[in-house]
């Protein structure tokens, strides 16, 4: 959500805690997907995708009308032009303005979000486990994925600074 609002390669968003705002709500989410992909070889043939036989249902459960405060820090890439306190000042002004890189969305693109300037209200105060959470994914040869236990304490998420690895995605 951060880097949709600002993006340079010069520097990385680093989480290290998220407040919930508002009570956690969840719904299921069912949607049948294909898993015949309609390729240019299949156009220029004139084969037909067939959504019928290559069928996948797939469920979620998504979570209802969320609100987060989302602390992070700004870490510096080799050869950054400017000093962490500039990007998050940059960072600042386009939060006031409404603009973003690109749409803000959680999870998926399916769920678009709104974002504005922190307010002073409190967390919500619930204290559970949230299960395995995704940490960060490492782009290269062999994409890699960190992942962390998270838990949810008077309604604040600490983030760790390291993940535990996960499989590689071959």
């Amino acid at each position: 959500m951060l880097e949709a609002i600002f993006w340079k390669p010069q520097f990385r968003w680093v989480p290290e805690r998220i407040e919930v705002l508002r009570p956690i709500r969840q719904f299921t989410l069912r949607r049948n997907e294909t898993s015949d992909l309609p390729l240019m070889q299949k156009a220029l043939t004139g084969t037909r995708v067939n959504t019928v036989e290559r069928r996948d249902q797939r469920s979620a459960m998504c979570l209802r009308d969320v609100e987060y405060r989302i602390y992070a820090r700004v870490e510096l890439a080799d050869g950054a032009d400017k000093n962490e306190a500039a990007y998050r000042d940059q960072f600042r002004r386009r939060v006031q303005r409404g603009a973003c890189f690109q749409q803000p969305f959680l999870g998926t693109r399916e769920f678009p979000t709104a974002f504005f300037p922190p307010d002073d209200r409190p967390p919500i105060p619930v204290s559970k486990d949230l299960g395995v959470m995704l940490h960060r994914i490492h782009y290269g040869e062999k994409t890699r994925f960190d992942w962390f236990t998270a838990r949810l304490q008077d309604g604040v998420m600490h983030i760790p600074a390291q993940g535990v690895p996960g499989v590689e995605d071959v």
